[in-house]
């Protein structure tokens, strides 16, 4: 096959897997726990590398923090509200990443909602995602755009070892997260608004009580 001829099919079908995706991002009409405490049904791991960086135990989910990645739900949502109840081991580095878009990646095309102890609810966007605001973050070999950071704006974060509750509120073209129940972040004119939902693997252990998905 010419190559031409290889690339545009190669764009089609992505064109095609993306709009599948799109069209089949749920609205939450129920409270509903998406971490069912035995095992990961609903979660898909990447990388494949990383399936046993999780284990569960005594209705724990608990990850080793390597290597860098995500456990993303196999279903894409919309409008909608999602905590996680989750605590760091010792001081590390996590995210609740959102509207997560297709192909997989570190990272791929979504909204970073900042888990870093002390930094919770900083947001990042990467490979693509655009808000309004936010500082450029630029590849200091080329320059390039590589996505925006929006600072939090108060801190209620709780002491490593303790159980914080993260919940990420996404409604049309804003992003707010609250910790702790305190408002600390909120992103406007973002230009996603779907997609899958994903716990961060950035070299930091935490452990996770419950992930709960609600409508708005």
């Amino acid at each position: 096959m010419p190559l031409h001829r290889l690339s545009l099919t190669v764009a089609l079908l992505a064109s095609a897997f993306v709009n599948a995706f799109a069209a089949d991002a749920i609205t939450p009409s129920a409270k509903t726990e998406l971490f069912n405490g035995k095992d990961t049904a609903g979660w898909s791991v990447f990388p494949e590398a990383g399936k046993d960086s999780w284990s569960i135990k005594d209705g724990i989910l608990a990850c080793t923090g390597k290597p860098s990645g995500f456990l993303r739900t196999t279903q894409s949502y919309k409008q909608y509200r999602f905590t996680v109840e989750w605590r760091f081991t010792k001081p590390g580095n996590t995210g609740v990443v959102v509207h997560m878009t297709p192909p997989d990646a570190v990272w791929p095309k979504s909204i970073e909602c900042q888990g870093m102890h002390k930094n919770q609810g900083d947001f990042y966007f990467w490979n693509g995602a655009t808000l309004t605001g936010g500082t450029e973050l630029k590849d200091k070999k080329s320059g390039k755009i590589r996505g925006y950071r929006l600072g939090k704006q108060a801190d209620a974060e709780k002491p490593a070892g303790e159980w914080n509750t993260f919940t990420t509120v996404c409604d049309g073209n804003t992003v707010t997260i609250l910790v702790n129940g305190k408002e600390v972040n909120k992103a406007t004119g973002t230009n996603l608004s779907e997609g899958f939902i994903g716990l961060q693997v950035e070299g930091g252990a935490f452990e996770v009580k419950r992930c709960t998905l609600e409508p708005l």
